[in-house]
Parts: structure tokens; C-alpha cells; sequence
């Protein structure tokens, strides 16, 4: 079940269905939404998709924008503040450091693909808002999903938002038995016309 205002996970143009798995499995464990915005790197029906995200794609709430501008009318319905003052966008190039942000319940995690990061233009466009994990030289920049992972839960702690009660039990989702596929989950967003 979504928190109330959740930070909300999005991936610009992901290429590689194994990290968009993990953080679709993610999404799932912290009740949070993930946003795709096109062209991905891969079908929604690759089997490598799916199965980085286990069974847990019924509890998935999947939004696939065809672009930018898609995604930001689809998020901006979400929140009484301007989505524009929402956004993080993580870049291994700079800006400040991850843990040194404060974050609020409905800020929007940005992710850029694997190969080439968000594109040059909205780090321009939005570089106060940039955001980064400290590396050490000589290492380029660390896998996606696992920034992804640390900024979510960095994140939800920041912004005071309860985090999921797991003493350590598990009991199976009611549609985890289900062949659920991420397609089946998929809210396709419309193209900005304006």
C-alpha cells in the first residue's frame, strides 16, 4: 500500500531490464511508485525484467511516459507544490552529496540510463537540484539499482515517512502465485500535445 505522499522513483531511459527489475522490486518493498520514461532499453515483456522483480509485480505500480514532459504532467497531478521543486536528479557528475540533502514526502527520485546518465539538458536545466553518492577517483560511476536503493531509503528516512514494519517474517502476496507480467502492470502515460 503507497504512503500518502511518497517519493516517487523515476528512470529516464533505462537500458538495462535487470535494473529496472530490482528497483520495480523496490518499489514493491517500500511502497513507492516507479515512472519509466521511453525509449527503455528493453521490451516490458523481457523475461530478465521480470524476473529481476520476482513475484512482486502484482504489488508494482508501474507508469510508462513516452517522454519527459509526459512524465512531469503525470507527476505534477500528484502534489500541491510544482514539480519542478520536487525533482532530485542523481548524476555521478557532481552536485550535493546524497546524504547532506533533505527530502520531502513527495519528491521525485530522477535516474538516468545506464550508459550515458540523465541527458545534459535537464542537469542544466535543473542543477541545484542535482544529487550524487561520494565515490572514490578512478571509479566511473556505481550500478543503477544500487543508487537507486540507497537514495530511496535515504530518502523516505529524510523526509520522516515510516518505513515498512518487516520483523523478518514473510507472508506471500495474495497474487504473488500469479503470472504476473510487467506489462500487466504498466499505465501508459500520453504524450504532451502542448
Amino acid at each position: 500500500m503507497p504512503y500518502p505522499l511518497a517519493v516517487d522513483i523515476l528512470l529516464v531511459q533505462p537500458e538495462i531490464p535487470h535494473n529496472t527489475g530490482c528497483a520495480a522490486r523496490l518499489a514493491a518493498a517500500t511502497g513507492v511508485a516507479l515512472h519509466l520514461v521511453e525509449p527503455l532499453g528493453f521490451s516490458l515483456e523481457d523475461r530478465y525484467l521480470k524476473r529481476a522483480g520476482l513475484d512482486y509485480w502484482p504489488q508494482v505500480e508501474l507508469h510508462v511516459h513516452p517522454d519527459w514532459a509526459a512524465a512531469l504532467g503525470a507527476l505534477a497531478a500528484g502534489s500541491s507544490r510544482a514539480v519542478a521543486s520536487r525533482l532530485k536528479l542523481f548524476s555521478a557528475r557532481g552536485g550535493q552529496v546524497l546524504f547532506d540533502v533533505e527530502f520531502r514526502p513527495d519528491d521525485v527520485l530522477v535516474f538516468g540510463s545506464e550508459s550515458s546518465g540523465l541527458p545534459g539538458e535537464l542537469l542544466v536545466a535543473h542543477a541545484d537540484a542535482r544529487v550524487y553518492v561520494p565515490i572514490r577517483p578512478g571509479v566511473r560511476s556505481l550500478n543503477l539499482a544500487n543508487v537507486v536503493c540507497l537514495s530511496l531509503y535515504t530518502a523516505l528516512v529524510s523526509a520522516k515517512l515510516p518505513l515498512a514494519a518487516n520483523r523478518g517474517d514473510y507472508v506471500a502476496h495474495p497474487r504473488a502465485a500469479e503470472d504476473v507480467r510487467p506489462i500487466q502492470r504498466a499505465r501508459r502515460s500520453r504524450a504532451d500535445r502542448g
